[in-house]
């Protein structure tokens, strides 16, 4: 006989009932009956649960090792089903996704796995350069989802009303052009760039500041720094105007490489953020888990990156040291 939900059932209400009279009465069934289907799950266990005394059942040993795992198994089957329950009426109607996020191919991918996986539910999306707009649209309820992200251990904007989890963390690493002399290096120190123009997407967190920090400890001073959006940022690489600033996961793109910086002085932390009020909270789990496989997908297809990981100082999955 195949162990059942159901048997882990009757076996938490003898136990909380003390005797099989009473449990019975409580399942619904006959006494004979319940003391044949106890018998079939103690030889499907492999020894006998309870005790039979003049007052009623008392565990065994076995019984009181298999009544603890059914105390953690059956709550969770219980959340569980609920969440899924949830899930399923949270989208009856189609009212769909609202994603909103900064610029990066985090976003795009998630769109992607949710439309798949929910065809017929529409996805809409928000794009700024701003976390904080962002993030304020989501907490005034104008977006289920935030996909954001923080430099370094800064927390996320509207902290204190929506609840964030990480999705992923990467260092920062240089894009070059593929012609640049140290474009063979697989990891590079920041103080040999200390002659460079630089370029990077604006944001409103820290980051600008982290970087300047970074580069004292390095003994230089950013000469330039561009702030644009992506493709402006990728065409100053590529023509040999500057060097770039960008994220791991960063895709493979025709004319340039990125690179690890040595010692990892930057690093950057992908959140998804909901308030917990919303209806969003009850798929949020599962926009989570799509969030976390597409930051998966994306590092996957960084051969940069892949390396970097593997190298034997770096502990696989983290990002950093």
């Amino acid at each position: 006989m195949d162990l059942e939900l159901r048997h882990l059932k009757t076996i938490r209400a003898i136990a909380d009932a003390g005797s099989l009279t009473k449990a019975a009465t409580v399942l619904g069934l006959a006494q004979p009956a319940l003391s044949a289907q106890l018998k079939r799950i103690e030889r499907a266990l492999g020894g006998e649960l309870f005790e039979r005394g003049r007052h009623g059942v008392r565990a065994t040993a076995l019984g009181e090792f298999v009544l603890a795992r059914a105390r953690v198994v059956l709550p969770a089957v219980s959340g569980l089903r609920e969440e899924a329950r949830r899930f399923a009426r949270a989208w009856e109607g189609g009212r769909g996704f609202r994603l909103g996020g900064t610029h990066g191919p985090l976003l795009g991918a998630l769109v992607d796995r949710l439309a798949t996986a929910h065809p017929g539910v529409p996805v809409s999306t928000h794009i700024s350069w701003s976390e904080r707009e962002i993030a304020a649209l989501t907490a005034a309820g104008n977006l289920d989802f935030a996909l954001v992200g923080t430099c370094g251990p800064s927390a996320p904007p509207e902290s204190e009303v929506l609840v964030w989890r990480e999705v992923g963390r990467d260092p920062v690493f240089v894009m070059l052009p593929t012609g640049h002399p140290l474009a063979g290096h697989q990891e590079i120190e920041l103080g040999r760039f200390a002659g460079e123009a630089w370029t990077d997407v604006p944001g409103d967190g820290c980051f600008a500041d982290c970087f300047t920090a970074a580069c004292a400890r390095a003994g230089f001073t950013p000469s330039r720094v561009y702030e644009t959006d992506v493709a402006s940022c990728v065409h100053l690489v590529q023509v040999g105007r500057a060097v770039g600033l960008c994220r791991a996961t960063f895709p493979p793109t025709p004319g340039l490489v990125t690179r690890a910086l040595a010692g990892t002085p930057l690093y950057w932390r992908h959140v998804l953020g909901w308030h917990p009020a919303a209806p969003a909270h009850d798929t949020a789990a599962a926009v989570f888990a799509q969030a976390r496989t597409a930051h998966a997908e994306a590092a996957a297809r960084s051969e940069s990156y892949t390396a970097w990981l593997a190298a034997p100082s770096i502990t696989p999955g983290t990002g950093v040291d």
